[in-house]
């Protein structure tokens, strides 16, 4: 090999940097917790209430960051029978990351399967926290396939798209 050739005998290409996924910041957006019947909530609770959870990801580039994006996690957990509410629990936590050396068509299942996955396990400990301490017993939400979610929104737009070309 010379001097001037920097590519090995093997064929391949070490001058591209490697893929890296860093995480630069972590923070709460928006957290709101509503207990309307307490105090009365808490007492004479014998049966589990019904739990609604829902899950929402959403990413954009940040702004003058290089590589950088900024990715939310929303999670909305109503616990209730019926038109009675014991408890509304909704956080938005947010982290920014920073993405380097992937191929463009990896971009978003990172941004909407890898980042929401990377943030979930602190955005649960929110919600358990703040259950508990409005007296509740805390909420563990379960874990979440967030590539499953992933295929159920592109599958979604791709629906929408057709809708809009007919």
């Amino acid at each position: 090999m010379s001097e001037t050739d920097q590519t090995p005998m093997n064929g391949t290409d070490t001058s591209a940097p490697a893929p890296n996924l860093s995480i630069l910041a972590q923070y709460i957006k928006d957290l709101s917790f509503e207990s309307p019947k307490a105090p009365g909530s808490l007492r004479g609770q014998t049966n589990a209430p019904g739990i609604n959870i829902g899950v929402n990801v959403g990413a954009n580039a940040v702004q003058g960051g290089d590589n950088e994006y900024d990715v939310r996690l929303t999670l909305n957990a109503r616990a209730g029978e019926g038109a009675e509410t014991l408890f509304h629990v909704e956080l938005e936590y947010g982290g920014v990351f920073r993405l380097t050396g992937f191929p463009q068509e990896h971009m978003l299942p990172l941004l909407f399967i890898e980042c929401p996955r990377l943030l979930f396990p602190f955005a649960r400990q929110i919600v358990a926290d703040v259950t508990r301490n409005a007296g509740f017993p805390p909420l563990m939400i379960d874990p979440i396939d967030f590539s499953t979610l992933f295929t159920q929104r592109m599958a979604e737009e791709r629906a929408r798209a057709q809708v809009q070309t007919v």
